[in-house]
């Protein structure tokens, strides 16, 4: 299965385009944001769980990374509410639950071999520090060999100076409408530009956004 799978060229999906899918486990369903692979994948995607859902035992051949948009995920390491980010580093495994239900974002297969932090942030109480213009706040997640994650609130108005993306961005719109001379993305949003894209983005109703940077020139090649 190929979804979203040139990683040369730029993808973007709107609330209004998801089309979830049943997964293998009754009441989980996942929305594909880009996907290489059958069941076992390298993907990006959206999986809501049902309340009270669950998921079989798994391991992470390539590594697992979500964040945790609505409700409580559950495993055996604990419980994890909206705002959690949760990194399973190449060799973990776990086995899902859920009693409210929730719905994450997740990203699988996608580690550095020399990638091996296993932890998890509660991005709700953490500290933003000030960012590059005035505005902008940032929470850094995580810092690899091939990859920096971070969350970035935009204070309303805020605009950015016009940069390259060496080794490509990746966005996910958690609240507010992010915008650039492309397109305005409101929550829910996913764009993925590729390695040495451009803009100049700003937010006029302000928002808060989940950024991945520097990971697809080795995607796409």
């Amino acid at each position: 299965m190929k979804i979203n799978a040139d990683f040369s060229k730029r993808a973007v999906v709107r609330p209004e385009d998801y089309a979830w899918a049943p997964s293998p486990a009754a009441g989980v369903e996942r929305m594909m944001l880009d996907r290489v692979g059958d069941e076992v994948a390298r993907a990006t995607s959206l999986v809501r769980f049902a309340p009270g859902s669950r998921f079989d035992a798994h391991s992470h051949g390539g590594g697992e990374e979500f964040l945790v948009l609505e409700g409580v995920f559950s495993d055996e390491t604990g419980d994890f509410p909206a705002g959690s980010y949760v990194r399973n580093p190449i060799g973990t495994s776990h086995t899902p639950h859920t009693d409210p239900g929730c719905t994450i974002l997740v990203k699988l297969h996608q580690f550095a071999e020399d990638d091996t932090a296993h932890f998890s942030v509660d991005t709700k109480t953490a500290a933003f520090r000030p960012g590059m213009v005035d505005g902008l706040s940032v929470l850094p997640l995580h810092t690899a060999s091939n990859e920096n994650v971070a969350l970035v609130r935009w204070a309303p108005g805020t605009r950015f100076t016009p940069h390259q993306h060496r080794g490509g961005e990746e966005v996910f719109v958690l609240e507010g409408i992010f915008q650039d001379e492309h397109g305005s993305y409101p929550a829910g949003s996913w764009i993925r530009s590729p390695h040495l894209s451009t803009h100049a983005p700003w937010s006029d109703a302000g928002c808060l956004i989940y950024v991945k940077t520097g990971h697809l020139a080795f995607a796409a090649a």
